[in-house]
Order: C-alpha cells, then sequence, then structure tokens
C-alpha cells in the first residue's frame, strides 16, 4: 500500500492545478528533467488527518499539436480555437488505509482512484500586453478505482473552474500567478465511495449514513510558478469548502475546510531545438 500511495501521490503531484504564463511564445517542442516536491494534502476532502509525501518524479514536458504533456496534466486535444479548446484529460487521487485514519477505523481501505473525462475550456478574456488571461473549464469526467488488478468504475464528476492566469505578477520577476475557484457537482456513486457508512460499519460515534448526489463543496486554488535558467519552481495552496455539500452530515466528514498545499522545485536537463508557438 506505501508504495501505491507514493505512485499514486506522484501522480497527484503532476496532475495538481498549477500557474501558467498568459499568452503565447514560443518554447521548446520537448523537455526533459527530474523534480522532487513536498505535499501537504488530507486523506480525503472533508478529513480532518492529513498526511506529508515526499516525492521525487520525472519532469516530461511535451507541445505537440494533438497530445500534451505538462506539469499539470497528459491531455489530448479533440477541437480547438483561439478560443475555445475541447481536451481529453484526467486526475488522481492517493489511497487511503483506513487504520491510519481515526474516523474510518474498521472500515475497507479506499484505493487509489482517477478521474478521466473531456473538458471545454473557454477564454473569456485575455490581454497579451498585461500578461493576463481569464478563462472558463467545464470538465466533465468518469470516476474509477483500482486496486492495480481491477477497475471500477464509481460514478461522475462536473467541476466547473473560472480561471485567472497573470504573467510576471510583479515586474520583471517572472513570476506567475493561477488562480482557481469552482463548484463541484457528483453524483451518488461517487460520494457514496467516500462518504457512506454502510451498517455493518456503524458503530456509536459512526452511525449507518448513506451519501446522495448533488452540490458537493467548492474549491480554491492559488498557485505561483517562477523559472530561474532551467530551474522550475511551483508553490500552491488549495482549499477545499463543504458547507452546504450534500454528504456534509456524514460521520466521515471531519472538517468543512480541507486544505492542501506543496512545493516543488524541477531541473530542466535536456530540450529540443526546434521550438512551437506555446498557448500557455
Amino acid at each position: 500500500m506505501k508504495i501505491w500511495r507514493s505512485i499514486t501521490a506522484i501522480l497527484l503531484v503532476l496532475c495538481i492545478l498549477l500557474p501558467q504564463s498568459a499568452g503565447s511564445e514560443e518554447k521548446p517542442l520537448w523537455e526533459l528533467g527530474i523534480g522532487t516536491g513536498i505535499l501537504r494534502m488530507p486523506d480525503y476532502r472533508g478529513s480532518d488527518e492529513s498526511r506529508w509525501y515526499l516525492l521525487p518524479y520525472p519532469y516530461v514536458i511535451y507541445r505537440g499539436a494533438i497530445l500534451k504533456i505538462d506539469e499539470q496534466r497528459i491531455s489530448g486535444q479533440i477541437f480547438k480555437t483561439d478560443r475555445v479548446l475541447l481536451d481529453f484529460s484526467g486526475f488522481g487521487a492517493v489511497p487511503v488505509k483506513s487504520s491510519d485514519n481515526t474516523a474510518r477505523a474498521g472500515m475497507p481501505d479506499l484505493d487509489p482512484t482517477f478521474e478521466m473525462g473531456p473538458s471545454l475550456k473557454i477564454i473569456v478574456t485575455e490581454s497579451k500586453a498585461d500578461g493576463y488571461k481569464l478563462s472558463l473549464a467545464l470538465p466533465l469526467r468518469a470516476f474509477f478505482s483500482t486496486d492495480f488488478s481491477s477497475v471500477r468504475h464509481e460514478g461522475w464528476v462536473f467541476s466547473p473552474r473560472i480561471n485567472l492566469e497573470k504573467k510576471d505578477l510583479i515586474p520583471a520577476t517572472g513570476l506567475n500567478l493561477g488562480i482557481s475557484a469552482g463548484p463541484m457537482f457528483t453524483d451518488s456513486s461517487y460520494n457514496a465511495y467516500f462518504y457512506t457508512v454502510e451498517p455493518a460499519y456503524a458503530a456509536g460515534s459512526r452511525p449507518a449514513y448513506a451519501a446522495g448526489g448533488g452540490y458537493s463543496g467548492s474549491t480554491l486554488t492559488v498557485g505561483v510558478k517562477k523559472t530561474y535558467k532551467r530551474l522550475v519552481f511551483n508553490a500552491f495552496i488549495s482549499a477545499d469548502f463543504l458547507q452546504g455539500a450534500v454528504f456534509e452530515d456524514s460521520p466521515l466528514v471531519k472538517t468543512r475546510t480541507s486544505v492542501m498545499s506543496g512545493f516543488s522545485v524541477s531541473w530542466i536537463f535536456f530540450q529540443s531545438a526546434k521550438t512551437v508557438t506555446a498557448d500557455k
């Protein structure tokens, strides 16, 4: 389990929303490097117990016309205009060993999970001169769990986001800012995976509970990014607000504000001579 926690935590770091540079510029077609990150995250949204992860990871960037690999995700572009992009991408989360979590003691472990699906992205407004972009993302993803011997579909999640990207936040520093905020909507199967308590696992302080579907809280993420020669520095903090969520009354929800944060440093040691116009 510890091995899979580390692997999926690495994947999570690579999928975390980090700031990009607003506007278009010429960049290498591909870049290779290594990095390390420090991540602190709750066991699940609503858990009052968190874990620290120290994670080495490969730094791989590919800016192809269709396939793109960056610090956030692996995605495939389906359709693109100057202001609209339809792509396909995924997201992952670490497993939880119930014996390490007080609220879930005696319950089945939570396996590693991942989400996959299309996302429609619309640029609301941007200024290349001022280095900012405001966009709307509408991702709809299928949610799966796996024990690495089988994969189970666990539900659906829709998480619209408003994203603000600001290049060179403090003039002449090269510090880039990214802010993302929006609600989350999930079906009953998704919520049951995390928040339902079957009668067989009910206890005095943990009554049986059946989670429904609907509004599942909101998320705010703020990140900064700085590139210095061949070093890339990223830092972020993300908060989930569960007030009003359909599963708010679950005995497994121990806090209504969950916070995740992290910092990473990447070193690029190879990059292609060929450059492409990168929309960042």
